[in-house]
């Protein structure tokens, strides 16, 4: 463990005295929890945090290490990382580096030894909020603070085009291929922020995929003759991705099957009317139960979300498909007429829960049925 001090602020004045775990510096960012017992480097590499200071509520993180095979993008895009403790040794058969370590390479800021559990019920109780950290001989708490305080928060704010590929790429990966279908079927991935198990998923039931940059207009996409578009998961706030919108709103008028998941799911909803609004503290998690409004069979998701899909909002074109049965918020939609569909929550999630991967059957199952 490091000697050099660091300290953690709220915008509400708060502050925690630790340790510095990543590199030395400072910065600041929406303070939120996860609840996950694992998977800290998928969290981290989340492009969804984007702007985002990650607390672990798990005690122990980094047990075991890190590896490249884990990777959910080509690096860090959470803001930083607080925890309450790192264990000496980390133990696993795939370790490639010591978390630790993995922080110094991407340039990323830690602070351990904190109250997560005090910091968790304040999120709690306040909502998520603007924080800073500060790590070395210059971590005061009014600078701190002031830090905190000097952060917008993510209200408004348009990070899909920030985290995006800046061109578009085919994704393949030497894995083997389950068909489930006798047809080879042509995805689009719009990028606002996609996870690579998304890509590795689509791939495995046989899906050639085109992954384009946020900003790719429906002309664009459309030249590439796909059977069906994805509309990947991403940060910030979605109001203010318009030329998303546009695009999706375009592209559902030439009948194109569409899935999206969270921020893809929120925008989806967008493009046909409803509107969104930012959660107290958000869903950040991979316990989280999501029911099947239908059957009522209950599922256990991985969750990372700080807006939410507004239900007074909804167009009557557009129904619900699954409810959260923390909060009721929606988890799920559909639309009546179009085969265009969505889910809130992480049906691809790596580590897991995998308990609604089938969803992407369901896509599959709508381009069979548009191209047949």
């Amino acid at each position: 463990m490091s000697s050099e001090k660091a300290i953690l602020a709220l915008a509400d004045g708060s502050s925690f005295l630790g340790r510095s775990l990543g590199v030395s510096g400072e910065v600041s960012g929406e303070v939120v929890f996860n609840t996950s017992l694992t998977g800290y480097q998928e969290i981290l590499t989340d492009p969804s945090y984007a702007k985002q200071i990650v607390t672990l509520t798990y005690p122990h993180i980094g047990n075991t290490g890190t590896n490249l095979e884990d990777m959910e993008s080509q690096k860090i895009w959470a803001s930083a990382l607080v925890i309450k403790d790192l264990p000496f040794k980390e133990s696993s058969w795939r370790r490639q580096n010591h978390l630790r370590e993995f922080l110094s390479i991407h340039n990323t800021i830690c602070i351990a030894q904190i109250d997560t559990r005090k910091l968790t019920r304040l999120i709690r109780t306040k909502g998520a909020q603007s924080a800073a950290i500060i790590t070395g001989k210059d971590s005061s708490k009014k600078r701190a603070i002031e830090l905190a305080r000097n952060f917008s928060g993510l209200l408004g704010l348009d990070l899909a085009k920030e985290v995006s590929a800046s061109k578009k790429y085919t994704w393949e990966e030497p894995e083997a291929k389950l068909l489930v279908s006798s047809k080879i079927f042509k995805v689009v991935a719009i990028d606002f922020g996609i996870k690579r198990n998304i890509l590795r998923i689509l791939q495995s039931l046989g899906c050639e995929i085109t992954v384009v940059p946020a900003k790719t207009s429906s002309k664009e996409i459309l030249k590439l003759k796909p059977d069906g578009v994805f509309l990947s998961n991403g940060p910030g706030d979605p109001e203010p991705c318009v030329y998303a919108i546009k695009t999706i709103k375009e592209l559902s008028g030439v009948g194109l099957p569409l899935f999206g998941i969270c921020l893809g799911h929120q925008l989806m909803a967008l493009a046909f009317g409803a509107e969104t609004e930012k959660m107290k503290f958000g869903h950040h998690g991979a316990n989280h139960p999501v029911q099947d409004v239908f059957t009522k069979k209950v599922f256990i998701t991985s969750q990372n979300h700080g807006f939410t899909v507004s239900e007074r909002t909804l167009p009557s074109t557009l129904e619900v498909t699954h409810r959260s049965l923390f909060d009721k918020t929606i988890q799920g939609l559909r639309h009546k007429e179009l085969p265009a569909f969505s889910f809130q929550g992480h049906p691809e999630a790596s580590p897991g829960p995998h308990d609604l991967k089938t969803l992407f059957t369901s896509f599959l199952r709508n381009m069979e049925l548009f191209s047949a």
